[in-house]
């Protein structure tokens, strides 16, 4: 039952409003309470003083046989009548003579009772007195007291004055207070559910949208959207994060797609030639003078598919988090070498100009097979790119602590809208503008993900007819002095701070 935001909202809401009007009529009831025990305290005591004082100046009139023709009946009588209170007048003993009582005949002498004589010798020693009680059973209920002695003007104690009002009318105004307060207590209720409710809906559609389309999604409709303006920053939080995740989704989708229709064709082509290959060779369709020639492109079909599946297992490796950089101080610059060296034959087939400056010996610290997987790609890449007999140079140097590679070729950029997107995985630039017609779009996501975990990071910059890759890597020790100077298939010549390979 909890379970419903609007539920838990209302709840949520009466609590709150439940205790806060209970802590504010409590507040208010003890506020009035003190107030009404003020005004009777000052009342009384009024009372009792102008009683005292009167009688005292009129006390032979009103003693005695005198007293029921004094004007004392009549006078506590009025008095009664205007404040509400009962009046007694006793003896210094505590012996009633007096009673004024509200709407009844005043009472004189007579066994009219008798105060206790604590509260007499209270009144004798202290001249005064206020409390709540029932004055020893005289009064039915709680009532509050005041009592004053009544001095003569010779300064003798003629008796005292007591004055008592009921507390029962507080109680009654407690209890009117407390039934103000259920009533707008309950209306509050009311009126909380109504704005409970039309809160919840305005909370839970945008809510239910969202569920809702990812319902959807999850059945395949990649279009699917939900509105970013809920009038809520949460809930606009949500949906804005939800959209970017359905268009993330979506391109992943698209990406894995195009990823298995790419492997499709890289199994598929080799595959097949390999097939007719082997059964040409058997079947006697291909001369056994061809099988050598024949042979050699089935080895560089089952290279390449060869190739395919380390990039399938090292994107596996990545995803599974269980790539592990074995890191240790490694001669970057003999790395690059063997790269360059392993390369020599397509260089040379496409005639390009090799121009590379960098130091003799370079410590880096990473995992050497690694790096070495990161150069050959770029190198590979790069090659594929280069128009014949352009030109492809290398650059490494150092910046701080890190070592900066730099691989730039000539030949078609890769457009702008690709830029940002050449690392990411199963990209590929669009195919009836690259030259690389084959491949699965994994080679830059393996690179960038190698690279960022030795530390480094990596860059790519296409315009003017020239591509640059560059990365950078952590330092092992300080680099040795010298050049490297050599021959990739043609000549050399040394340059300052440059040596120019041509192959």
């Amino acid at each position: 039952m909890m379970r419903n935001l609007f539920v838990k909202n209302y709840v949520a809401f009466a609590l709150l409003i439940m205790f806060s009007l209970t802590v504010a009529s409590m507040s208010f009831l003890s506020r009035v309470s003190a107030f009404d025990a003020q005004e009777k305290q000052e009342q009384l005591t009024r009372t009792v003083d102008y009683v005292s004082d009167m009688l005292s100046k009129n006390i032979e009139q009103v003693s005695g046989e005198n007293a029921e023709q004094s004007f004392m009946p009549i006078y506590l009588e009025q008095l009664v009548d205007s404040n509400g209170c009962t009046i007694m007048f006793t003896d210094i003993e505590g012996k009633i003579l007096a009673l004024a009582q509200p709407e009844s005949d005043v009472k004189l002498l007579g066994d009219l009772g008798e105060i206790s004589d604590q509260l007499t010798d209270y009144v004798m020693q202290k001249g005064y007195f206020y409390g709540k009680g029932t004055l020893s059973g005289l009064f039915s209920e709680n009532y509050y007291i005041a009592g004053t002695k009544c001095v003569t003007e010779s300064g003798e104690v003629a008796g005292l004055i007591i004055a008592g009002s009921s507390a029962s009318a507080m109680t009654g105004l407690a209890r009117t207070v407390m039934n103000t307060f259920l009533v707008i207590i309950l209306l509050t209720l009311v009126g909380t559910l109504v704005i409970s409710y039309f809160i919840s809906g305005m909370m839970t559609k945008p809510l239910k949208n969202i569920a809702d389309a990812a319902k959807r999604f999850a059945r395949g409709e990649f279009e699917v959207r939900v509105p970013e303006d809920n009038g809520c920053d949460e809930i606009d939080e949500l949906a804005v994060s939800f959209n970017n995740m359905a268009t993330s989704l979506t391109q992943l989708e698209e990406l894995s797609h195009s990823f298995v229709s790419n492997v499709s064709h890289e199994l598929k082509t080799p595959m097949t030639s390999i097939g007719g290959f082997v059964d040409g060779m058997l079947d006697g369709t291909i001369p056994k003078d061809q099988h050598e020639k024949y042979l050699a492109v089935i080895s560089e079909e089952v290279k390449r598919l060869s190739r395919l599946v380390m990039r399938m297992l090292d994107v596996a490796k990545i995803q599974a988090g269980e790539m592990v950089i074995n890191a240790m101080p490694f001669d970057l610059i003999e790395v690059v070498s063997n790269v360059i060296i392993s390369s020599e034959k397509r260089l040379t087939q496409k005639k390009l100009d090799v121009e590379v400056e960098m130091d003799d010996r370079l410590m880096v610290h990473g995992d050497r097979d690694y790096i070495f997987q990161v150069v050959y790609n770029l190198v590979d890449n790069a090659i594929k790119f280069i128009d014949e007999g352009g030109r492809l140079t290398l650059h490494i140097t150092t910046e701080g602590s890190m070592c900066l590679f730099s691989l730039c070729n000539t030949g078609a950029t890769i457009p702008p809208e690709d830029l940002p997107h050449v690392f990411d995985r199963f990209y590929k630039v669009d195919r009836s503008r690259s030259k690389d017609r084959t491949g699965a779009g994994l080679g830059l996501y393996i690179v960038k993900t190698i690279i960022n975990l030795h530390g480094g990071d990596i860059s790519v910059r296409s315009s003017n007819g020239q591509t640059e890759f560059s990365f950078t890597l952590p330092l092992a020790g300080k680099q040795t002095s010298g050049r490297l100077d050599g021959t990739l298939g043609g000549h050399s010549t040394p340059k300052e701070h440059k040596t120019e390979r041509k192959s």
